[in-house]
């Protein structure tokens, strides 16, 4: 039996911040992980180059049942101390858009530095590690104890970083989530989150022709709303626009593209009967929008007028066009699932975890931090910070 004063269960973004900030405190600290290297989804986050924290973190950028529950980490821990740090190893960095920053070379730099600061803090790492069952005692100094495949641990705190089920070959798995079921703590509605969007109507002829188009749009459901671009995809749509709103999709809903949200689309062809009344419309749309994508409009919305100049056609006409444009209604069927899926949504229920501490109000030496807890960011950066500021809430005290 081997004891150690901290076991967190997963070598994660959340599991190795918690690592190397309980360890700066001479906490003997083990990590347990399940892959054959720690940090594998930090290695292919970002297009490999890791989103690894956003300028602007709001708790608007988060989805939960509690609202309010992410607060006290975030303003403990902000994406000003992430990106110090960051400094400090000297690791180039760049702005995108919308405040997400991403490493300039590669996301092994972030890994690296975790890696780096872990090994300061004299953290132990075990790889391939599969636990078989966890015991507990009241009363004890070593509350818990760990069966796995390479021994068996004891600790008094436990923390569980193991992440949600996005990615399975990734290590997504639902592990945490039954360890929390254990101990009394309920789960509330798993769901793949910031995903692409698949069909199998028409749309999906439609989105393989014009597979790999990207454009600017606004996209809504209900109401929230997204201005990011849009990827037509062999399945359907994926892209910034798509991702974000899938976390706030649900099955039979539609959603609407706006496809020029920057110009009255009415106004601009209302004009053109003036400056190019011998124009048909897919040429003119064709100056706002990428002509593959007309050729495809046109053969849904005015295939009977294709050859009609513009100033024959009615302003009746030309406004149902235009609203079609700044509203195409779609269905999806469903989304491609966790198997793409950049993060889980949903996860512990937070009513009995301590907002400041990650700490089990059921289980006293008990933590739960990053994806495995209710809390969902925007894509951008945030879920890294999230995994940031709740491994450090859970590492200063455990």
């Amino acid at each position: 039996m081997d004891a150690w004063d901290v076991i967190i269960v997963g070598a994660g973004a959340a599991g190795l911040m918690c690592a190397i900030t309980a360890g700066k405190r001479g906490r003997r600290v083990l990590v347990l992980e399940s892959a054959d290297r720690p940090g594998k989804k930090i290695l292919m986050s970002g297009g490999g180059r890791c989103n690894f924290t956003n300028l602007h973190v709001e708790s608007d950028n988060f989805l939960s049942d509690n609202l309010n529950f992410c607060k006290s980490a975030l303003s403990c821990y902000t994406q000003w101390d992430f990106i110090e740090l960051v400094c400090k190893h000297d690791i180039k960095y760049h702005e995108k858009t919308l405040g997400q920053l991403f490493c300039d070379s590669s996301s092994k730099d972030i890994l690296n530095m975790l890696l780096i600061e872990a090994e300061k803090a004299k953290v132990t790492i075990t790889t391939k590690c599969l636990i078989d069952k966890y015991e507990t005692r009241e009363r004890s100094e070593k509350n818990f104890t760990l069966y796995t495949n390479q021994g068996k641990f004891t600790t008094k705190s436990l923390i569980v970083a193991s992440g949600g089920l996005s990615v399975p070959t990734l290590g997504g798995s639902d592990i945490g989530y039954r360890l929390a079921e254990q101990f009394g703590h309920k789960i509330t509605l798993l769901r793949p989150a910031l995903v692409p969007f698949t069909f199998t109507d028409s749309f999906k002829l439609l989105s393989e022709k014009l597979s790999g188009l990207s454009l600017p749009v606004r996209l809504s459901t209900g109401k929230h709303q997204f201005l990011e671009s849009v990827l037509f995809t062999h399945r359907g749509l994926s892209g910034p626009a798509v991702l974000q709103i899938s976390s706030y999709w649900r099955e039979g809903q539609s959603i609407r593209l706006d496809l020029l949200p920057f110009t009255d689309c009415f106004q601009h062809l209302v004009k053109q009967k003036f400056e190019q009344p011998r124009a048909v419309l897919r040429t003119i749309i064709s100056q706002l929008l990428p002509r593959n994508l007309v050729l495809e409009l046109e053969k849904c919305w005015w295939l009977e007028k294709k050859e009609v100049p513009i100033a024959e056609l009615s302003e009746t006409l030309i406004q149902t066009l235009a609203d079609s444009i700044h509203s195409w209604e779609l269905k999806p069927s469903g989304t491609e699932g966790y198997r793409t899926a950049e993060v889980t949504l949903g996860g512990v229920e937070t009513g009995e975890i301590s907002s400041k501490t990650m700490e089990s109000k059921r289980q006293p030496g008990l933590y739960f931090v990053g994806e495995i807890l209710d809390v969902t960011g925007h894509l951008g950066g945030f879920n890294f910070q999230w995994a940031w500021a709740s491994g450090f809430a859970a590492g200063k005290v455990a």
